[in-house]
């Protein structure tokens, strides 16, 4: 497929984000990056699907409405079209999609990762939930038509395994942000390149990401997964390539550049041009848009170890005093909300609940230990992934 803008391929639904109820804005986040994401495989939305969305974000229907009326849409339909199925296919996983975003949750294992691909794919293709039984290549319009090296099927069970346990055993204390984001990066790469089913990869990596980003306390409800999946994919494509006769390196800094927006507030220029092996000269430097001077180039195989930006946001940093001291009082501990009010001169419990935990669980600094039982007796409380970045800059002077 060809170089394309990311964003004529996701539905808008800015006015709810911008303007809508609370309610509104998660649904229109939800939808936003399901659809988007159909991009990736060349895949747009009815306006049927579209028209039910909108009904969904206002309230006027609930996701179960939405299923219902969708099916009895395709069911009826007496006059077909060239691209039915397509626009079938993408219809029903992103309206499964849009129901597994709007419930918080994340099981982080391989029977977790296999069972979102069914979910998300239930109702659409065959073989849902199943790892696939052969090998196989896909040619790359970025590649100049060659393929990444997935991996054999007959290891595919024992690969998703591995690198999950990996990055349960990976402890986040004491790394940077750089640190951060290319881990996360090289792990979300590897899951990728297994292209452990046959079809639906990069739908169900992405939708498995956002769910432990969110676990970590990273709030990715904004429109990157939505607007730029195409050149996620594509960035997992260059993450994974590596071609020694035509001096071609893995480049996992495209990716990295991705999740540095996501994570970082930064504001890399993410549009596919930049991800070409053999780009034409105005194609070679990919821009950070907050920062006016030239920027390195883009074949570079690693992040450089600090980016300049003058993004005045960051998903990391808060400027709310309350949480950046609760933060620092928690530090790599577990503690009861009677040591932490202790930790920072506090008596009044109502107060600490309602000005520092509360504000900084909500920001996803800070998370339960008992999460499933929130008056558990031996309730404690522990710094996310993001309460951990945070922390450690805190402790380097960069807060």
């Amino acid at each position: 497929m060809s170089e394309k803008n990311d964003k004529e391929l996701y539905l808008n639904f800015d006015e709810y984000i911008r303007q809508g109820e609370p309610s509104q804005r998660e649904a229109a986040y939800a939808w936003s990056t399901a659809i988007g994401l159909q991009a990736v495989d060349g895949l747009k939305t009815s306006e049927y699907l579209n028209g039910l969305a909108r009904r969904n974000i206002e309230g006027e229907i609930t996701i179960d409405e939405v299923e219902q009326l969708l099916n009895s849409y395709y069911e009826n339909k007496t006059t077909r079209e060239a691209d039915d199925d397509d626009k079938q296919e993408a219809d029903k996983a992103s309206k499964n999609i849009k129901r597994i975003l709007s419930v918080k949750t994340c099981d982080f294992s391989t029977n977790g990762y296999i069972s979102l691909h069914r979910r998300i794919f239930e109702g659409v293709m065959k073989h849902v939930g199943e790892m696939r039984k052969y090998d196989i290549t896909k040619r790359e319009w970025v590649l100049e038509g060659d393929t990444v090296s997935y991996l054999n099927w007959e290891d595919l069970r024992r690969a998703v395994d591995y690198d999950i346990q990996q990055e349960r055993d990976f402890s986040y204390k004491d790394i940077s942000n750089d640190e951060l984001v290319a881990h996360i990066a090289n792990f979300v790469s590897g899951l990728w390149q297994i292209h452990a089913f046959g079809e639906g990869n990069t739908r169900t990596t992405a939708v498995f990401t956002i769910q432990y980003l969110r676990s970590l306390g990273f709030n990715v409800e904004n429109d990157l997964f939505a607007k730029h999946s195409w050149y996620f994919r594509n960035a997992l494509v260059r993450a994974n390539y590596k071609n020694a006769i035509k001096g071609i390196d893995y480049s996992p800094v495209f990716l990295e550049r991705f999740f540095r927006n996501l994570l970082l507030g930064e504001q890399w220029d993410l549009r596919n041009r930049y991800l070409h092996i053999n780009p034409p000269a105005e194609w070679k430097e990919q821009p950070n848009l907050a920062v006016p001077s030239k920027q390195p180039t883009s074949t570079p195989t690693s992040t450089p170890t600090s980016t300049p930006t003058s993004t005045p946001t960051s998903f990391i940093h808060t400027n709310n005093k309350s949480i950046i001291r609760l933060v620092k009082a928690l530090g790599e501990e577990q503690l009861s909300v009677k040591v932490m009010m202790e930790r920072i001169g506090l008596k009044d419990r109502e107060n600490f609940l309602d000005y520092s935990l509360n504000p900084s669980m909500n920001e996803g600094y800070i998370r339960m230990l008992f999460p499933d039982s929130p008056r558990h007796p031996r309730q404690k409380y522990l710094l996310t992934v993001k309460g951990l970045a945070l922390y450690n800059s805190i402790c380097h002077g960069d807060s």
